[in-house]
């Protein structure tokens, strides 16, 4: 009888855990959400705030997509960056729903694999598509690769006015 209480306590606390992880897991990527509208607003929001649109594309079913998000969030330096001169948005590729036609808008970055990012301006025009496995070294993502690539399309880092000779 112990044995089958302590069996029925592992199941449920290993049922517990991974359900934790998963709901955590599903905030990232909505793939009910009305993405057209989103990324609307966040380029609306980037205008207003001055600073581009970061869309991270992918979905919850991707361990590379949330350990990205993970490693940008976890590293302070990376966040900075990162919030200091992009509106995010996660950009959900489900089977629930591809968003294919949005992809379709801004270049099919699909092709490239997930993560991949995707750079607009505040006016919605694609600045540049990234793919991420240039941004890995060894069994995850590099913090030099991702700093070098997001400081490199920041609005102050294409603005011509930096160049004037």
């Amino acid at each position: 009888m112990k044995t089958v209480i302590v069996i029925l306590f592992l199941i449920f606390t290993c049922s517990t855990l991974i359900g934790q992880e998963n709901s955590t897991s599903k905030k990232l990527y909505n793939p009910y959400a009305d993405a057209k509208t989103d990324i609307s607003n966040t380029i609306a929001q980037a205008k207003k705030e001055n600073k581009h649109v970061f869309l991270q594309i992918g979905g919850n079913w991707c361990s590379w997509c949330i350990a990205f998000d993970k490693k940008v969030n976890e590293t302070e330096e990376l966040k900075k960056i990162l919030t200091d001169n992009y509106v995010v948005y996660h950009l959900n590729y489900s089977k629930e729903n591809t968003n294919s036609e949005l992809l379709k808008q801004i270049g099919y970055p699909q092709r490239f694999g997930f993560p991949v990012f995707v750079i607009l301006d505040s006016e919605g025009n694609r600045l540049h598509m990234q793919n991420s496995a240039y941004l890995e070294e060894g069994k995850g993502h590099s913090v030099e690769k991702i700093k070098e690539f997001l400081t490199g399309w920041t609005p102050k880092s294409i603005d011509p006015l930096n160049y004037k000779e």
